[in-house]
């Protein structure tokens, strides 16, 4: 095991000492949430591992108060967008969650706030201040977040490579990836890799309306292009996510169902893991008073913490009542509703160190709200699960978690006190649920290099190449109907009707010969 660590530590060593000198690189952030954790966990590693870094930062971040703010290693770039759109974002984005957490999520909702991302972004490439400031930095490298269009627009406004982060699992955005449908499950398909024929079928056509969605999302972002870039060279969306010379994907194959990836596809879940520290004092002391029965972690986002219901809240603290194990819960106590009597055996804290929690050795149960980066830690310390998923990708992650049989979900609308009680007591007491989470730590762990020293790795590999294009298939320039071989199946079509319609009249013919040839003998 010793070995082992020391080889891990010499490659990822060994990679810093092959760059000839520091790079320039950009990250852009402006989602906010887990999307910045991540970003801002990505520009401290390049940045600790030698190159220079600079974020631009948007300021709509604030719409996440209660994410603490790490010591800044890097320099900043801020940039805030008009008051009254911020305002305007800001309602949209309210009312996006407010209608998800009553179980109301749609589509359209979704594509109304992205828009208003594309409006921000225009106000953005208006900045010629901005602009230009970044033009003059001369970066040698873009770091973006597939979800932010406009980082897309901003690295071809500086006309320099990038390399692009999935902050969800697989299949939530088309980035070229190939994807047979016979076991690759389509993004809001609710399936898993094992599916029946009727699951393919509907698998099958759910691949048409993704991408029908993913040219509706995109869109949102089209008046922007048509303002910014010129007629003759105006760009398309769809292509220039493809240009990408590395992605990485925010998920590992403990989670993940295996499918093809292409070269310059490299896994990096995990990355916001943090070595364990002991647990403060006054959560070791309501853990001491449940002894061997334990405790749950209940922890459902920052987003859902400030918009949640108090019908919700009510049934969640009754579920929690039935449990005889302590319940440690993410909730800010000054929004706690007076008329709700806190169980007895809750304490509500509006911050808790849940890596080191999960890492406990007498936690039970992890309640998450399914994001990706809570997911990945409880993996990470082989916890069972139970989700509530809220919105967009969460869903999905679930799918996955309960696939993989190391935990179950229940939707919002089903969010009954009982329901609830049975769920977490099946987890806890259940013993496969627990080795089933404890093997997907195993595989998660084994992994011969880490998240991080995979990514700035790979950094450093098309930084020292110029690029990625040996990692690129050419399927990534070629049009659709290429790809999928619809012009040679049109011209083998084409050709065999004809060649039948030819030998049908040659055969024609020769009826017609033979027929004449008859009558003339019989005359």
């Amino acid at each position: 095991m010793v070995g082992q660590r020391t080889l891990r530590l010499a490659a990822f060593l060994l990679s810093g000492f092959l760059l000839s000198e520091a790079a320039q690189i950009l990250t852009i952030s402006s989602l906010g949430g887990s999307h910045s954790l991540l970003m801002d966990q990505v520009s401290h590693l390049l940045q600790d591992h030698g190159h220079n870094v600079t974020m631009l930062l948007t300021g709509e971040q604030s719409l996440i108060p209660d994410i603490p703010q790490n010591d800044i290693s890097y320099n900043v770039i801020n940039w805030l967008s008009p008051e009254g759109h911020r305002k305007e974002f800001k309602e949209y984005f309210d009312f996006f969650m407010r209608e998800a957490l009553r179980g109301r999520e749609t589509f359209d909702n979704f594509v109304k706030l992205m828009e208003q991302l594309g409006i921000r972004c225009n106000d953005l490439l208006r900045r010629g201040d901005i602009m230009g400031s970044l033009k003059n930095e001369n970066f040698d490298l873009v770091f973006v977040d597939i979800y932010d269009f406009c980082s897309f627009l901003v690295t071809e406004k500086l006309g320099k490579q990038f390399v692009s982060i999935l902050p969800t699992q697989f299949g939530s955005m088309d980035h070229g990836l190939p994807s047979p449908v016979s076991y690759v499950p389509v993004s809001r398909s609710l399936l898993t890799d094992h599916m029946d024929f009727w699951g393919r079928v509907k698998n099958f056509l759910m691949f048409f309306d993704f991408y029908m969605k993913q040219r509706q999302l995109q869109s949102t972002i089209d008046n922007t292009i048509k303002e910014h870039f010129p007629e003759g060279s105006r760009l398309v969306l769809s292509h220039l996510l493809k240009k990408a010379e590395l992605w990485f994907i925010n998920s590992d194959f403990a989670l993940e169902f295996a499918r093809p990836l292409l070269p310059n596809t490299v896994y990096v879940g995990g990355l916001l893991a943090r070595p364990v520290k002991p647990v403060p004092q006054e959560f070791e002391n309501f853990i001491a008073k449940f002894g061997d029965s334990g405790f749950v972690l209940v922890a459902l986002g920052s987003m859902v913490n400030k918009y949640q219901s108090q019908e919700v809240l009510r049934e969640m603290n009754s579920a929690f009542a039935h449990l005889s194990q302590g319940v440690i819960w993410k909730y800010n106590p000054s929004h706690w509703p007076k008329d709700i009597k806190l169980a007895t055996n809750v304490k509500i804290v509006d911050w808790l160190p849940q890596n080191d929690l999960l890492a406990h050795p007498r936690i039970r149960l992890f309640v998450t709200h399914g994001g990706l980066n809570s997911i990945m830690e409880a993996i990470q310390h082989g916890v069972p699960m139970v989700g509530t998923p809220v919105f967009l990708e969460q869903v999905e992650n679930l799918i996955r978690v309960e696939a993989k049989k190391f935990g179950v979900s229940i939707q919002l609308k089903q969010m009954k006190a009982e329901t609830l009680a049975l769920k977490m007591k099946e987890v806890i007491e259940d013993k496969r649920y627990k080795s089933a989470a404890v093997a997907a730590s195993i595989i998660r762990r084994s992994h011969p290099l880490t998240p991080a020293q995979r990514l700035v790795g790979w950094i450093d590999h098309i930084l020292q190449t110029g690029g990625a294009a040996h990692l690129k298939p050419r399927a990534l320039q070629q049009p659709w109907h290429e790809q999928y071989l619809l012009d040679v199946v049109l011209f083998l079509l084409v050709v065999t009707l004809g060649t039948l319609w030819l030998c049908g009249k040659l055969l024609g013919m020769v009826a017609r010969w033979v027929c004449g040839a008859r009558k003339l003998k019989k005359a």
